[in-house]
């Protein structure tokens, strides 16, 4: 338990700064010397990124590149048992077109990863990523991550795909994690390709772009019965907030009852006398759909209302727009919410996290 905050943390969605000569240097055969001379690993997360002069706080207030011992030093100052890194640069992997490529660079970043941190302390988790580009390859490297490095199971992204995340190219992936009985993840970062492309301002684009591509991916993958088709598969949804998922429920309630879709007898979705609404708050009391939240969420209380507690996971997003201080100032005012009770704040800041990863799996 945090002596300063009062209450037991576990981080359900930090992130790590890839050393890309690190990874580059566990990766293999050919594909290392030709991203040797690269230099890099990952494609741009998009041109939303990079065609701004945008600055986040840590380029901006000119803080160092935090590494496994700024990660030790920040468990430490906040009193957090322990994180579930996810990758910054690699949120793009979906945008890598090269199939072999693809397989190549995430067994080096997954190799890299569990060499750098997880084996240097056990308060460090992680989640693989999996060459979705060739969903056999990427069952493969999802059993390898999971049973031989250590990893509690694989992100997937939520844009750069040629296909959203319910597409049947993409049940081999669900099939392995079935098998495994480990989570994935869906997780936010690039905003190309939803519509916002030619706005000027970044500040909207960074806003709706996480949400969408996670409510865009949820609504897929409950749509084509991956819940149903694979009942041990359980998914985070990640870096969107809550409101996205209030959004859903209204929407798909609605447009269920007017635009129903036929479901061939012994196929697997929502069906014609079902709710989804109902169905998703099914997933959600069921453990199988999480969503990582900050602790301004402006909906919490509502939403707590709607879904109960179960789903929300406490995610610190550090080292991105995080220092230690705006850290501990968020879950300082959570803890003195009294819209919010104390069975919901246990919940959200390491109850369900730990349900989610479950430890050991």
């Amino acid at each position: 338990m945090s002596a300063n905050l009062g209450t037991r943390i576990i981080d359900g969605d930090g992130h790590i700064m890839e050393d890309n000569a690190g990874i580059i240097a566990h990766m293999e055969g050919t594909y290392r010397d030709i991203a040797a001379r690269k230099g890099t690993c990952f494609p741009p997360l998009d041109h939303l990124h990079s065609g701004r002069a945008v600055e986040t706080p840590p380029q901006r207030d000119g803080r160092p590149p935090v590494g496994p011992k700024g990660w030790l030093e920040f468990l430490d100052d906040i009193g957090i048992d322990w994180t579930v890194m996810y990758p910054t640069l690699a949120l793009s992997y979906g945008k890598i077109v090269s199939l072999d490529y693809a397989v190549a660079v995430c067994k080096g970043y997954n190799n890299w990863l569990a060499e750098t941190y997880l084996k240097a302390n056990p308060r460090f988790k992680s989640m693989a990523i999996i060459p979705m580009q060739d969903p056999q390859e990427a069952a493969k490297e999802l059993r390898r991550a999971v049973t031989e490095l250590g990893f509690l199971g694989a992100m997937m992204p939520s844009n750069g795909l040629s296909q959203p995340l319910g597409a049947k190219q993409f049940w081999p992936i669900y099939e392995e994690a079935n098998r495994l009985g480990c989570c994935l993840a869906v997780h936010g970062g690039a905003h190309d390709r939803f519509g916002m492309d030619h706005m000027n301002m970044y500040v909207p684009v960074h806003a709706l772009g996480h949400p969408w591509g996670l409510t865009i991916n949820c609504a897929d993958i409950l749509y084509n019965g991956i819940y149903q088709r694979f009942p041990r598969v359980r998914i985070a949804f990640l870096e969107g907030g809550i409101a996205w998922f209030l959004l859903l429920l209204e929407r798909l309630h609605a447009s269920h009852e007017t635009h129903f879709q036929h479901i061939p007898e012994g196929e697997f979705g929502v069906r014609e006398g079902q709710d989804p609404t109902k169905e998703l708050k099914k997933l959600v009391k069921d453990g199988r759909i999480y969503l990582g939240i900050e602790t301004e969420e402006l909906t919490m209380p509502f939403a707590i209302k709607i879904v109960g507690n179960s789903p929300f996971l406490y995610s610190s997003d550090f080292p991105h727009e995080v220092t230690h201080e705006s850290c501990k100032h968020d879950i300082g005012e959570l803890m003195e919410s009294d819209e919010i009770t104390a069975d919901d704040k246990a919940a959200m800041l390491w109850r369900n996290a730990e349900n989610f990863y479950k430890l050991p799996l």
